[in-house]
């Protein structure tokens, strides 16, 4: 399978390059073949408060039994990580996060706006037991349906890679029970696959299938039980793309039934016989349900050493319909608008400021239009040549929210804010199986937003108390005061 290098190119390490920035306030408070790792101790099952300027979070350990609700049980621990996170349209929040390659994958629900999470059945586990065997288990996604199904639920679908396919998972009765599909994929042999659903039986999964490097996208139109449709992200104007791309998430406009897929790459042809980093930001456009697809440079930085090749790039679409893609040199975050669909840009426009001066494995959402909220893993640590992997033990890493509720127009402001408390010390690695240093914060998590109440809850990766490995385990952080992003459905 193919492995990045741990600098996120294929063959530079990057040098950061000039961006515009705007005004921001602040406040402080691939695939994975990981090993089965004991659950994280039982310790923290109350939930700790975090407030930092307007925002205040409640932050909390999972449990994986199934039925165990946190916080408030002492069965409030897991051994999962890099975990995802969506909300339905009722503002029912869904999270899934991964046991490793055939161990399966664990999944929460929350009624009551990210307060207290109740751990549901494997979607995909054999056996439910902590180390069982299980299809899938590698990098997981997920997605909630827009609209409801005929029982009036709305699906929840979970994608788990296993390498030789995608497993997606579906729930019809809001998580209670799955079905499975191992066979997801129409091309055996894949990679980091991401979900999207839209209407209320439809369903596309993108994926890299590991002998062309394509980013391929299969569509079900029957909840997940086939798929049935094939096209390919990458268009022929920009096949040079193939071997040189970074496969970023995969979303779909609920309004306008336009597919998303976000990736970086090389910027020209010339540029796949040269040493040339991922300096491109790109988005693939499908305006027939996923069929076929447009590629449409977000930025393209004329640094050619400059790399966004580093997990992930990310797009969301507000209820507007304006595209927001976010993405990092390793170093700093940036994110980019369109008001018309993809077609022009605005941007690289900078998001994280001080006191994390380094932002790494980005993701957003998007709610009424122009409002953003961008989650991220960042560090006050910084001096211009070490890479986030050979970081020094005293660097201390937190989960850091910000929020713009302008986004669309130029000029508009960030406010920042420390989510959690410390969630590692040290080095972190973003070269998936390739890496070499740390890795207990993975290589994604995620941030959803209740369009009841527009408020944020965010599901990460933590390896405290003993900055090991087998402690690393999934928690939240609930938003429970300060600025909304949705006013309501």
């Amino acid at each position: 399978m193919r492995i990045n290098d741990p600098c996120g190119n294929r063959r530079l390490r990057r040098t950061t390059a000039g961006v515009t920035v705007l005004g921001c306030a602040l406040f402080l408070a691939s695939c994975d073949e990981r090993p089965f790792s004991s659950p994280a101790p039982a310790g923290g099952v109350k939930a700790q408060t975090v407030s930092a300027g307007p925002f205040t979070f409640e932050n909390f350990p999972l449990g994986a039994v199934p039925g165990t609700v946190c916080p408030g049980s002492s069965a409030c621990t897991n051994g999962a990580a890099e975990p995802a996170i969506r909300a339905d349209n009722t503002g029912t929040f869904y999270v899934s996060s991964e046991l490793g390659l055939s161990a399966g994958t664990l999944a929460w629900k929350s009624t009551d706006g990210g307060l207290h999470y109740t751990a549901l059945e494997s979607p995909n586990q054999i056996s439910q037991a902590f180390g069982g065997v299980g299809p899938g288990g590698g990098d997981t996604d997920l997605s909630t349906a827009p609209d409801a199904n005929a029982n009036g639920i709305h699906n929840v679908y979970v994608a788990s890679l296993s390498l030789a396919n995608v497993t997606v998972s579906t729930s019809q009765d809001g998580g209670n029970t799955w079905s499975k599909n191992v066979l997801s994929a129409t091309i055996p042999g894949d990679d980091r696959e991401w979900i999207a659903a839209d209407q209320a039986t439809k369903v596309c999964i993108s994926y890299h299938d590991i002998v062309t490097f394509n980013i391929d996208v299969n569509c079900s139109f029957d909840a997940g039980a086939s798929f049935t449709q094939l096209g390919s992200a990458i268009d022929v104007a920009h096949a040079f793309l193939l071997e040189d791309n970074e496969i970023g998430n995969l979303t779909i406009d609920p309004n306008s039934h336009v597919v998303y897929q976000a990736f970086s790459g090389i910027a020209t042809a010339t540029e796949a016989l040269l040493p040339t980093a991922f300096h491109a930001v790109w988005l693939a456009r499908s305006r027939d349900g996923g069929q076929t697809f447009t590629d449409k440079a977000v930025y393209v930085n004329p640094n050619t050493s400059a790399s966004y090749g580093h997990q992930f790039v990310n797009v969301s679409v507000d209820r507007a319909g304006t595209v927001y893609v976010v993405y990092t040199d390793d170093h700093n975050l940036f994110y980019s608008f369109s008001t018309d669909g993809g077609d022009t840009w605005t941007g690289p426009i900078q998001v994280n400021q001080a006191p994390s001066a380094t932002a790494v494995m980005p993701w957003s959402v998007a709610c009424d239009p122009g409002q953003l909220n961008i989650v991220w893993y960042g560090t006050s640590f910084y001096d211009g040549t070490t890479a986030p992997d050979n970081y020094p033990a005293s660097a201390a890493w937190y989960v850091f929210f910000a929020q713009n509720l302008n986004a669309a127009v130029t000029g508009s402001t960030f406010t920042q804010a420390a989510a959690t408390p410390i969630i590692h010390y040290g080095g972190v690695c973003e070269s998936g199986v390739g890496c070499t240093g740390n890795r207990d914060l993975y290589d994604d998590f995620g941030v959803a937003v209740n369009p009841t109440t527009g408020l944020a809850s965010i599901t990460y990766s933590d390896d405290q108390p003993g900055n090991v490995g087998k402690d690393d385990h999934t928690a939240i952080a609930t938003q429970t005061m300060g600025p909304k992003i949705c006013a309501g459905p």
